[in-house]
């Protein structure tokens, strides 16, 4: 297989990226992501549809990117989450101690980082599904 190269990638910055991840309950995941890292719920199913999964999108309003939590109560998945399972979000200022204070009371977990660069220049959460947030006080780009 040929690799591509010279910008013929079809995903530009104006592209909607959906990153989708299993939960064992949306509800935890919900406050974590809203009140703890202050997301908003950008829709929901509201009524349980057999054969369907439960949703839960929550992203930054008009933002290019989103999450997706899904939960299938009658098949679900277990989250598999390892230390390189990495949400990082560039921050261009010292982490608040007062938004890590938020999310460890909204589910989260402190935790040291697997790569020691993150515990130089970061903070890390586990939500409560397992999977890291990495708030880090450098910039991208």
């Amino acid at each position: 297989m040929a690799c591509r190269s010279g910008g013929l990638g079809v995903i530009d910055s104006t592209s909607h990226i959906r990153v989708a991840r299993p939960s064992r309950d949306l509800a935890a995941a919900e406050r974590f992501y809203t009140d703890g890292l202050g997301l908003e719920v950008l829709w929901r199913t509201t009524e349980r549809t057999p054969g369907e999964h439960d949703l839960l999108m929550v992203g930054p309003p008009g933002g290019s990117w989103h999450f997706e939590l899904t939960h299938d109560p009658e098949c679900p998945l277990e989250p598999t989450p390892t230390v390189d399972d990495l949400f990082v979000v560039y921050l261009g200022t010292a982490v608040d101690e007062a938004l890590i204070t938020r999310l460890v009371a909204a589910g989260g977990t402190r935790v040291p980082a697997h790569n020691p660069y993150w515990d130089e220049h970061s903070a890390t959460i586990t939500d409560p599904d397992g999977y890291r947030l990495v708030l880090c006080t450098r910039t991208w780009g």
